[in-house]
C-alpha cells in the first residue's frame, strides 16, 4: 500500500474549484494537476457534503465532532475502569457446600 501524500490546502481548493467550474471529469483535472484521481474525488465529495449538496457523508464539522466525542467516550471508559473495584481482592466463594463467605447459607 502506498504512503498517503499530504497535499497543500491551496491545491485542494484549486482542484475542487476547477472540477466544479469547468465540469471536466475528475480524472482529467487530477491528471493535469498531478493529483491522484481518487484523492480528488474524495475532496469533491467532501466539499459537496460541506455545502449540503450530499447527505450520504458527514460534513467536516460533523466529522470533527464525532472524532472528539469518540475520544471523550474512550477517556470516560478508561476512567470507569479505574473506578471499578479490583476483582483480585474480592473474596471467593468456596466450592464446598456450607463453606462460602460469611452470611451465605448452604443450599438446602
Amino acid at each position: 500500500m502506498a504512503a498517503a501524500r499530504e497535499y497543500p490546502d491551496e491545491l485542494r481548493e484549486r482542484a475542487i474549484r476547477e472540477v466544479r467550474a469547468t465540469g471536466r471529469p475528475i480524472a482529467h483535472v487530477a491528471k493535469d494537476l498531478g493529483i491522484h484521481k481518487e484523492a480528488l474525488r474524495g475532496w469533491v465529495r467532501q466539499a459537496e457534503a460541506d455545502r449540503g449538496e450530499r447527505d450520504d457523508r458527514l460534513t467536516t464539522a460533523e466529522q470533527d465532532e464525532l472524532r472528539q466525542l469518540r475520544k471523550e467516550v474512550a477517556e470516560l471508559r478508561g476512567a470507569n475502569e479505574i473506578l471499578k473495584p479490583p476483582r483480585c481482592f474480592l473474596p471467593r466463594r468456596s466450592t464446598v457446600p456450607g463453606r462460602g463467605r460469611a452470611g451465605d447459607q448452604p443450599p438446602a
